[in-house]
């Protein structure tokens, strides 16, 4: 299993970030839908969408939401929010899913830069473009390395109830990776990885320029601030596909 199967399917998971501001989260998405203007009724993809809260918050204004995740848990509680417009699919995102068919579609909060290898970002890519339409929008959501590596935290101790969580991160192959050691209620010792591709905004680029990806905004922060590479907490592009 992939370590982000692995890890997001955990319910550790959701007791480490517990305390990550859910509604910045949700002010952010409205915040793109003021700026990127979606007509009435268009079509959009979550593409990772893990449990559905953002798709479903998109489809509650009104647009045609589909959601995709390789996790099955996932995508299982998130059918409880299927109605006429939003559905959801177990999918690979490296895999081709809906061509042409899309107006938007999103890649929320780090969802991105998972894999080992180069070519398996590039697949990524290519299934992202070949989901939109020609003039289709695409909003990747991504960690702005620059500034995490310009302020690496390499040890820390995260407290979550009766949980310590034990957090070394380092960078290895230009991916950073952060190794999670705590002990479970059963005085089980586990572990996870979380492992991330330090991409900067010209990486992106370089990703998804073969696939007719073209960056036309770039924002640094969840308000749609500017972005600067040694300081912004994010790195928010919005790309176009290429009219053929």
């Amino acid at each position: 299993m992939n370590w982000f199967e692995n890890w997001f399917g955990s319910p550790f998971y959701k007791i480490l970030y517990q305390n990550r501001d859910e509604f910045e989260a949700q002010e952010f998405v409205e915040k793109l839908l003021d700026y990127l203007m979606p007509p009435p009724g268009c079509t959009m993809l979550d593409i990772a969408c893990g449990e559905g809260r953002f798709a479903k918050q998109l489809a509650e204004h009104g647009f045609d939401v589909t959601g995709i995740d390789i996790s099955h848990p996932s995508i299982e509680k998130a059918k409880a929010f299927e109605g006429p417009n939003l559905q959801f699919f177990v999918q690979d995102m490296r895999l081709p899913f809906y061509i042409n068919y899309f107006d938007y579609a999103f890649n929320f909060f780090t969802s991105f830069g998972y894999f080992a290898h180069d070519r398996d970002h590039a697949l990524a890519a290519r299934s992202f473009a070949a989901s939109l339409k020609n003039g289709g929008i695409l909003v990747v959501d991504y960690l702005n390395a620059e500034q995490v590596l310009a302020n690496f935290v390499p040890e820390e101790t995260v407290v979550r109830g009766s949980y310590t969580f034990k957090i070394n991160r380092k960078v290895e192959h230009k991916h950073i990776i952060k190794e999670i050691n705590f002990v479970d209620a059963d005085k089980k010792p586990r572990q996870y990885t979380e492992r991330v591709a330090a991409f900067t905004q010209s990486d992106f680029v370089k990703i998804f320029r073969p696939a007719d990806m073209h960056l036309v905004s770039t924002f640094g922060d969840y308000q749609l601030g500017s972005y600067d590479p040694m300081h912004s907490p994010r790195l928010i592009m919005i790309f176009k596909k290429k009219y053929a």
